[in-house]
This record gives C-alpha cells, structure tokens and sequence, in this order.
C-alpha cells in the first residue's frame, strides 16, 4: 500500500526501492536522533513547569503590552532552557537576519570592532556588517569588521585569530551552521573550544552564536559553553513549525536589556511589545521543536547517504555527527540544483503545483533559487531547498516536519534529476 501510494505521488518504483534500501542502512542514525530528541524534549517541559506556564499564558495582549504574562513567561522559559540569565523572544522580530542585525546594533558602538573567526558570515548579513555597502549598516556608524577564515578542513586559524584580535575588537560573532558555504557546521563542543581560546586573551569580548539550524540537535546549546548571546529564529528550529514568526536572543541579562532597547526604544526595553495572539503557537511550537527537529534531522541523514552513494559530494557526510539539519550536496552544474529544487517543491502540501525558478532575492549577490511549498512563508522547519547559482552549485536541503514528508521530498528531488537525465539509480 506504501508503495502504491508514493507511486500516485509520482515516484518510479525504481526510486521508491533505491530510497527503501537508504533507509534500511540508517537504523542507528535513527535512534540516535531520537535519543537527543528525547532528552531535549524533557529540558522542554522541565523548563515550562518550573516557571508555571498556564492556560493565561495564551491569552491575547494589544497596545503597549503591559505586565503580558504570557510574553514574560515565554521568555523565561527560553533562558531556562538555553540556561541564561536572560531572553529575549518576541514576534516583532521578523527572522533570524533580523535577530543578529538587532544584537549586534544594540551593543556595538561607533569606533568598536566586530570579529568573526569562523570566515565570511552568511549572505544578508554582509550588508548588515557594510561588507557589502547598505543604508545603515554597522560600517556607517563607524563599526569596523575583521574576518579570519577557516583552514582547508573548516580547522580554526588560532594563530590569526589571536593577531586579529586588538583593543577595538568588542564582539565576536560565530555563526554555528554553514550558511551558503560548503564547511563544516560547528559543534557546541568546538563553539566551546573557540570561545575559550578567545576569552583567554581577552575575557571582556561578547562572543555572540548564530544559532540558526542548529538548536535542539544536540543535548547542550551554545550558552552552556561560555556564548554571552544565542540568537535564532522562531521560524526555524524553536518554533516547531507553529510560530507564524519571531526570534529570540538569550544571554547575559545586561546585554539583553540593550538588545530590548534596540527593539524597542531606550528607557521601554522588555517593558513593551504586544504578543498579538501568537503565544499558544509560540509554546505549543517551541514544546513540539525537540520532536520537530528530529524529524528534520532524520530527513538530512537519509539525503546525506543517498547523494553520497550516487557519487556527489555531501557536507556533512553520510557518517559524521550532526550538529544542525541543513544538508548540502554539491551538484557542480546549474540544471541540477533547480532539479533538484524542483522535485522539492513538488513534495510539498501547499503550492506543490508551482515551479520554483532563480530570482534577485534581496540581501543576496547572486541569483537564489528557493523551494518551500510551506504553511508559514520561509519556514525552513518546514520542508525546503535553496542555493545560490555559482558555484560550486550546492544546494541546500533542510527542514520536514514529518518524516515521511522528509523522505518524499528526497525522493521526489531523486526523481526530479533522474528526468533530467542528470543521474542513474544504481540497481
């Protein structure tokens, strides 16, 4: 009945047996997910019953926001879990871009110095930082920005770090997934590594984690590890598919009232900011996000090993640790990223019937292509696909709120490049 079922969605039965002979082979990579799954599923609840979340948490709040218990309560309940003094979690934050443009504007000052160790940050934020020049940009108001790249092997060039690191040097900013980049993503065990090594020679820097993809796939977050700020977005990992939009930053509580200034104006800070009806889906979200992201984590395991026994280069492989859902493949040619894209957007339970095509997207140096048939525009929880076209032509797969979702979307990706004549399922 299974087979007979993807076959009505479109899968040769020649992909449908390849995919069941993947999944047969990633029994322990299974388990393993759900093992962490489990145990940050736990740190969930523990973190909601220890600050007494209640049915009026749900409720709505207009207009100023005052004392909006449900707002406040969310809030601790993110420093809990991320184990900070503090949080910041609120629907006006747009997206993740938006989070780390807000925290790096609300601490940084002009004639300071922004780092980053972990080379080139992810594609929007160049205009935020005025690597590429933008209206109101940190460079504008007089923020300069050092850069170190990493070694061949993603490895971190300590040696350059330390050189670059001077008395104006106030933050740095470390951005744990890969972005549009085909490196390592960074485990908390190696944040930890960096942060230590960077506090060593100066222990007032703000080491900053961009967390994005990355919370929930391990059993510890960056915070535990010496990060004074994590910041993400609600439509990604900690949402869990529910919340229609948000993000949040959790950290030092002194550097959170800044970026609570930022947002709002000095003097107001936390004070105000309506919840407008969104607080149910941003706990029930945020409950469900262990799970979620799980499911998602399995969906990158099992494209992982699929693409890497066809021959194509995968990062991370089909053998390493996790430590965020996004799944790159290196196609090395145009055609097969928007096949690829193609076969993604097909899979998907709205918009499966529109084709995605490459498009100036804003903030981007180049044309993107982006699949996501979703239920809350961009979210990338949600099953979805996107790269830049140049090379190396990667694309980048992640998401899935179901598993079997995942695993049809891959499928359909498989089946989308074996039209194309791009490849051969081995038999």
């Amino acid at each position: 009945m299974i087979k007979e079922m993807y076959k009505s969605l479109g899968l040769s039965e020649e992909v449908i047996e390849y995919g069941e002979k993947i999944e047969a082979s990633l029994k322990d990579r299974f388990e393993e997910a759900a093992r962490v799954a489990e145990i940050n599923q736990l740190r969930v609840i523990k973190a909601m019953q220890d600050n007494k979340v209640a049915v009026e948490c749900f409720n709505t709040a207009t207009g100023y926001g005052y004392d909006d218990v449900g707002r406040d309560t969310l809030e601790k309940v993110y420093a809990s879990y991320f184990r900070t003094e503090d949080a910041l979690v609120r629907p006006q934050i747009t997206c993740g871009t938006h989070a780390l443009a807000l925290t790096l504007s609300a601490i940084l000052r002009p004639g300071d110095e922004l780092l980053s160790p972990v080379g080139k940050p992810y594609d929007t934020l160049e205009e935020v930082i005025g690597i590429r020049q933008s209206p109101g940009s940190l460079a504008e108001y007089g923020v300069s920005y050092k850069q170190v790249d990493l070694g061949p092997d993603s490895e971190f060039d300590f040696d350059g770090i330390k050189a670059a690191i001077s008395d104006k040097t106030k933050m740095v900013t470390i951005q744990r997934s890969k972005g549009y980049q085909t490196r390592k993503t960074l485990s908390v065990d190696r944040i930890e590594e960096l942060i230590k090594f960077i506090k060593n020679i100066k222990p007032d820097i703000i080491c900053m984690v961009d967390n994005c993809y990355g919370e929930f796939v391990e059993t510890k977050e960056p915070s535990e590890v010496g990060a004074d700020l994590v910041v993400g977005s609600l439509i990604k990992n900690p949402g869990g598919g529910l919340a229609p939009i948000g993000g949040y930053v959790a950290g030092r509580k002194d550097l959170i009232e800044l970026v609570a200034y930022r947002l709002t104006s000095p003097g107001l800070g936390k004070e105000v900011g309506a919840s407008l009806g969104v607080m149910q889906s941003f706990y029930q979200g945020f409950f469900l996000a262990p799970i979620i992201t799980s499911n998602a984590l399995k969906g990158a395991i099992f494209a992982a090993s699929l693409y890497e026994k066809l021959g194509f280069k995968v990062i991370p492989d089909s053998t390493e640790s996790r430590h965020d859902i996004i799944q790159a493949v290196e196609f090395g040619k145009p055609e097969a990223v928007i096949a690829f894209c193609k076969g993604i957007q097909s899979a998907a339970p709205v918009d499966s019937h529109v084709t995605p095509e490459p498009w100036a997207m804003p903030g981007y140096d180049s044309d993107v292509i982006m699949a996501a048939g979703a239920f809350v525009q961009g979210s990338s929880i949600e099953l979805s696909a996107d790269g830049p076209i140049k090379p190396p032509y990667a694309v980048y797969f992640q998401g899935g709120l179901t598993w079997p979702h995942a695993k049809l979307g891959i499928l359909k990706s498989l089946e989308a490049l074996k039209a194309e004549g791009i490849v051969e399922i081995p038999r």
